[in-house]
């Protein structure tokens, strides 16, 4: 029997304190879509997706209306779509990412992930082909985001995939620039990057998932600085403590969403990846959790100790409240879509060096960073191989998505959840000649774990 004591705390978490699942995403397989001609693969992309999630948004506001919980995003992922284009040329794979935002605006869902490759390694031609093909296909569909996995803890990092995306970021951004370079917004560079991710832009269906899967992402910043404002006076211990409690109560929601959509869907339920993602809206933000532990400013020393302390808590507290916790589960700090991240760079509080450091303990990297649009390329390049490389040697997962647009000190605007941003500075000392030796930096012995 339900406490009425905790029934009226989540009423008031949702009500007063932006309580939400971030987003419902449903993992299809394309494997069985491959063909000999585009026209064919994208027909088969097209009727798979349609019939495979053609319930998913109704079931979602369905229970949104029974259960009072705000569910903001339902979205789809599929696999990664360089696996479909061994066949194709670029143009092909653009013909996919097409068909891909058709699905999307037919079903009334405002993302679709897996406009993917997976180059850790090295380079096939269907990711050769998809790589190739991601400015273009950025800048004429609307809904479709794209993510490639450069590095891994076992194979090192591919530093001709690192020089790569930085020119492809480039492009990307140039194709977009008359729309604040959005294209950039949806496209995201990793290492490890992991196979049941529910948030964008990263997500995709991984090759070990089932046919279809549901995955739910649960949201909420500003309960845990709620939370611990109300703690008032007391050590971080138990500060700590009190962010774990309110992490387990935030996944528990959770984990009743998904269940329920994966009966109403009849599609098994996957994960739930409990992470503290923020919005632009005020409350909802973890820069505002980093001060209600004691920060004067976010950014400010001893800002990457509060964060390692925030991560790791909501860990604890998850993994207690669900069986099948995954994807990223930690702390986002994406720059734009937090208010008090945008406030702390606004006053100069928060560099990208600190960001970097930041991400060596928070779930994610250096995300929805505004920088200045004359960035070289390869100086994109060199902050994606530092940022990589701190996943590499940490068994853990780090990305970049970086817009290079307009100048230092100007202020871009994505609109809805993407928010606005501050361009911050960027060295323009370039590491060029390393960027263009090539090659793979080879994997960390810690690696060797067999």
């Amino acid at each position: 029997m339900a406490d009425i004591n905790d029934i009226l705390e989540t009423i008031g978490m949702i009500k007063d304190e932006c309580l939400d699942i971030r987003t419902i995403t449903m993992g299809i397989s394309l494997y069985d879509c491959m063909g000999d001609s585009v026209d064919s693969v994208c027909s088969r992309v097209y009727d798979k997706i349609m019939t495979r999630a053609g319930n998913l948004v109704k079931t979602g506001e369905d229970i949104e209306k029974e259960y009072g919980i705000p569910i903001i995003n339902k979205r789809v992922s599929v696999t990664p779509v360089s696996l479909l284009c061994g066949r194709l040329d670029p143009d092909g794979a653009v013909a996919i990412a097409k068909t891909l935002d058709r699905a999307a605006k037919d079903l009334g869902i405002n993302f679709i992930g897996g406009y993917s490759a997976l180059v850790q390694k090295g380079f096939s031609n269907g990711s050769r082909a998809l790589i190739q093909s991601i400015p273009e296909a950025l800048s004429v569909t609307d809904r479709v985001c794209s993510s490639v996995n450069v590095a891994s803890t076992k194979a090192g990092i591919n530093m001709d995939a690192v020089a790569q995306m930085g020119q492809i970021i480039k492009e990307t951004a140039a194709k977009t620039v008359d729309r604040s370079a959005i294209g950039c917004a949806k496209l995201v560079v990793f290492a490890n990057v992991p196979e049941d991710n529910p948030f964008m832009a990263g997500a995709f269906h991984g090759s070990g998932e089932p046919e279809t899967v549901i995955n739910v992402g649960v949201s909420g910043p500003g309960v845990v600085a709620s939370a611990i404002r109300r703690a008032g006076t007391c050590d971080l211990t138990q500060i700590a403590e009190t962010i774990k409690k309110t992490a387990f109560k935030i996944t528990r929601m959770g984990q009743l969403v998904a269940g329920v959509a994966s009966e109403r869907l009849g599609v098994p339920f996957g994960i739930v990846d409990l992470s503290l993602a923020p919005t632009p809206a005020i409350g909802d933000s973890v820069a505002e959790i980093l001060e209600s532990i004691g920060l004067e400013k976010c950014g400010c020393p001893g800002t990457t100790a509060a964060l390692a302390m925030l991560n790791d808590a909501v860990k604890k507290g998850g993994v207690m409240a669900s069986s099948h916790v995954g994807g990223l589960s930690g702390a986002f700090i994406p720059l734009s879509e937090d208010a008090g991240m945008i406030e702390a760079a606004r006053c100069g509080a928060l560099s990208i060096e600190k960001l970097e450091a930041m991400t060596a303990v928070c779930s994610v990297g250096l995300d929805m960073i505004a920088i200045p649009g004359d960035t070289s390329a390869e100086v994109i390049s060199g902050i994606i191989a530092d940022e990589i490389a701190i996943g590499v040697v940490n068994n853990k997962t780090t990305a970049v998505r970086l817009i290079p647009v307009g100048k230092t000190g100007e202020t871009v605007s994505f609109g809805g959840l993407l928010g606005e941003a501050p361009v911050i500075p960027v060295s323009k000392y370039s590491p060029g000649v390393m960027i263009h030796r090539g090659g793979r930096i080879p994997a960390p012995l810690q690696s060797l774990r067999n």
